[in-house]
């Protein structure tokens, strides 16, 4: 009995790696997007009713239907939704506190998430303008867009 009670008591351990061993390339409705953003523009895609979806996708969301007319939407938008990130945390985008908003661009009828450095939750509010704020050295990714920065005169 008391061998057996040892030999219940001790676990075994094994190595556990996740992988994916395949690479996947961006194709041409997303890399035409980071494209654009390395040059300092942004690029939706026109849906099948017309609608400006950014960023861009390669399937219409309401049909399915392959997508292919690329439309460059403006650097400015509009808040749609936000939340608050207060204080430092590891791997944050921005070495401050932030809003993580909803924000539509000029000519898009879609949002994109991003970071908006507005200073403090009393600087951000639903239906604020703001613009991008390009990453000083840019390389094809969304993080080009370093954020969102409120224009003048927003909340």
């Amino acid at each position: 009995m008391g061998q057996q009670a040892r030999a219940d008591d001790e676990l075994l351990h094994a190595p556990l790696v996740i992988e994916y061993g395949f690479n996947r390339t961006t194709g041409p409705v997303v890399g035409a997007f980071l494209t654009g953003l390395r040059e300092q523009r942004v690029l939706g895609i026109r849906g099948a009713d017309g609608r400006v979806v950014c960023p861009p996708v390669e399937y219409d969301p309401t049909t399915g239907e392959p997508l292919t007319e690329m439309v460059e939407v403006g650097t400015e938008g509009t808040i749609t939704s936000w939340s608050w990130v207060p204080g430092d945390r590891e791997g944050q985008p921005i070495p401050a506190p932030y809003a993580l908003a909803l924000v539509r661009l000029d000519g898009a009828d879609t949002a994109m998430l991003h970071v908006v450095d507005a200073g403090s939750p009393d600087a951000v509010a639903t239906g604020d303008r703001v613009r991008i704020r390009w990453a000083d050295e840019r390389s094809g990714s969304i993080t080009d867009i370093a954020c969102f920065e409120p224009v003048g005169g927003a909340s």
